[in-house]
Order: structure tokens, then sequence, then C-alpha cells
């Protein structure tokens, strides 16, 4: 048995469109050939962080400040 880890943009068209993760297994048992997809998990806390991306200098107190505002106009 053997196994490699590949990058999926290096497979044949055919096999790159069934794939949706970037990476794969690739798992020789007995003249068999498995690819198995790997799912890396998903960091929620950069995806937060790039939220407010576009405003570097916004500081917590800036933006806390800034949603008060909002709340009031709301009201």
């Amino acid at each position: 048995m053997s196994e490699m880890m590949i990058d999926t943009k290096t497979l044949p068209e055919t096999l790159f469109r069934l794939i949706k993760t970037e990476k794969v297994t690739l798992r020789e048992t007995n003249g068999e050939i498995r690819l198995i997809p790997i799912k890396e998990p998903v960091d929620y806390i950069a995806k937060l962080r790039g939220s407010l991306a576009d405003y570097p200098e916004m500081s917590v107190d800036k933006f806390l400040i800034r949603k008060h505002a909002d709340e009031e106009l709301d009201r």
C-alpha cells in the first residue's frame, strides 16, 4: 500500500471538475487506486477578521462608537 497527497490541479480535467477540494490523498492498495478528497478546516476567525479588512484604521473603540451611532439612528 502506498499513499501520497497531491494537488487537484495536477489531475486530468475530468477528475478536476468532479473533486471540489484543493487536495486529495492518492492511495494505492492491491492495484486499486483511490482518490480521497481532503477537507481543510475552515478558519472562521480569519474570515471575521477579513470582514473589516477595508478599515485597517478602525479600532475596537471606533467600531463600537459607530455601532452605537447606527443603533441610535435605527430608533
